[in-house]
């Protein structure tokens, strides 16, 4: 028996070990993607007025301001969980009401102040707006934003 590592024997470990970990890798996206479609993805509430609300997010670059699960600018407030913030839970209807409002009437105009841009979303762009910030509200963030106003 030789007393060191064999050329053959480099070879197979490196193989070997290679192999092992393609198919490790491998596996791990496979459950990594069946976890997504699966379990944390809530397809149900998914709807095309959701989507459409993502677009019109992308659109008007919310995200250079504000974050959303943590992802984002941080001059304005986190909006993960501002359906809570505005009551959506006990009262959907006054909810959509109130944010409608709020983004209708920016900017205040508030000397000092931070001011949010007038978007002129028309009104089924508001909605879909308001029912992709509703759906991210669902969401399990795992406790996140760590304060409630965001």
């Amino acid at each position: 028996m030789a007393d060191g590592l064999t050329k053959s024997a480099a070879r197979n470990i490196f193989y070997g070990g290679s192999l092992f970990f393609f198919l490790l890798f491998a596996a791990l996206t496979a459950h990594s993607h069946w976890y997504m479609v699966n379990t944390s993805t809530d397809s149900e509430g998914l709807t095309e007025s959701v989507k459409h609300g993502k677009e019109v997010w992308e659109k008007n670059m919310c995200i250079n301001c504000h974050s959303i699960m943590g992802e984002g600018a941080y001059f304005a407030p986190e909006l993960g969980n501002v359906w809570t913030r505005y009551g959506g839970r006990e009262n959907p209807e006054a909810a959509r009401a109130g944010l409608a409002a709020w983004m209708r009437a920016q900017p205040l105009g508030a000397p000092g102040r931070r001011q949010m841009p007038q978007f002129d979303l028309s009104d089924e762009e508001m909605d879909a707006l308001i029912d992709f910030l509703q759906w991210t509200d669902g969401i399990d963030a795992q406790d996140w934003p760590p304060h409630p106003a965001g």
